[in-house]
């Protein structure tokens, strides 16, 4: 079975973010970088070129196919942040109708700007994502 082609890299977080172009994204992107910090206990790393990432879970669906992914993470991109792992907990559906200005993907969550959305809901959905990622879908 083809390996996963997002891994964990040694590459520097900081650099990745401080070479991001768009202004508002790049400030977006360090706000996040010490929000999910703060909320997972977990330092932040490279996952592939673009996805900062915190905490490392083993996944295997019903087809045979397994990996390691990151728990809860972000990608600062030219069109949108997108976050990962915020839309899988249970409190998921709860929250995500007060978190503000965001669109949904299969397991991605896209904001255009941080202050798009109350920050105390998206560190909810941080805290409960990884919560349940690294409790529920990762059993150690």
């Amino acid at each position: 079975m083809a390996e996963n082609k997002t891994q964990p890299t040694d590459a520097s977080v900081e650099e990745f973010l401080g070479a991001v172009e768009h202004p508002t994204r790049r400030a977006d992107g360090f706000e996040l970088l010490n929000m999910m910090r703060e909320l997972t206990g977990q330092e932040a790393v490279m996952w592939g070129p673009t996805i900062v990432g915190f905490g490392k879970y083993h996944y295997k669906y019903a087809s045979g196919r397994e990996g390691d992914s990151a728990a809860v993470g972000f990608s600062p991109r030219k069109t949108n942040l997108a976050l990962y792992g915020l839309t899988m907990g249970p409190e998921a559906d709860r929250l995500l109708p007060e978190l503000g200005k965001h669109k949904t993907g299969a397991s991605c969550l896209y904001v255009n700007k941080l202050d798009d959305v109350d920050r105390d809901v998206l560190a909810e959905l941080i805290r409960t994502g990884y919560r349940h990622t690294m409790t529920e879908i990762h059993r150690p």
